[in-house]
């Protein structure tokens, strides 16, 4: 640790110290890194080119907050390079086997969310659920993660609408976001959460 001493010897109480950390190149770290050096991109899980995929409707949020629609083992490989510690799920049903291989060997917490996908538009989304969800995505510890449901749009959409809220947003903001992910399907009710 390097402290700065300027202001201690010019008698003045020192209100900022300089603290000197580790520098970490994160090119050196990202899969992309050699593509980037006009090497080959790196391999995909059986040796062939690998391939990365976004799931449907991602999208970063935050720094360290993305969003997107259920993934499925074609986004894996696009997932791994996000260096996710946690993935909220907003989906009842039972997590796919192979979602939750790629979450074990990846070392990836699973927070899942039961809240039901509705066509109607007038629908009760639980306060309660969405306020647990909440404490999660605000814990950095959970950083990196990623939000998520069936097509990225409604439920994630609520989810990311309140965390607008929290961080001061103005609503006409919040619903102009929400609207952009739902396209023609943005729902009344879930603008009213």
């Amino acid at each position: 640790m390097k402290v700065d001493r300027t202001a201690e010897r010019n008698g003045d109480d020192a209100m900022c110290k300089t603290i000197e950390v580790a520098v970490v190149d994160h090119r050196d770290l990202s899969p992309f890194a050699a593509a980037a050096a006009g090497g080959p991109p790196p391999p995909g899980p059986g040796g062939e080119e690998a391939h990365f995929t976004p799931p449907l409707n991602f999208a970063m949020v935050d720094n360290g907050i993305f969003r997107s629609g259920f993934p499925d083992s074609a986004n894996f490989a696009f997932l791994q390079t996000l260096g996710l510690r946690s993935i909220i799920c907003l989906c009842p049903e039972p997590y796919p086997e192979a979602n939750m291989e790629f979450l074990k060997s990846s070392g990836i917490k699973l927070f899942q969310f039961g809240i039901e996908g509705y066509k109607e538009p007038f629908v009760y989304i639980p306060e309660e659920t969405i306020r647990e969800a909440l404490k999660v995505l605000l814990d950095v510890r959970n950083h990196p993660v990623l939000i998520h449901c069936k097509r990225g749009k409604h439920r994630t959409g609520c989810l990311v609408g309140c965390l607008r809220k929290l961080q001061r947003w103005c609503l006409s903001s919040i619903f102009d976001e929400y609207q952009r992910f739902a396209a023609a399907k943005a729902r009344v009710s879930d603008q009213s959460q």
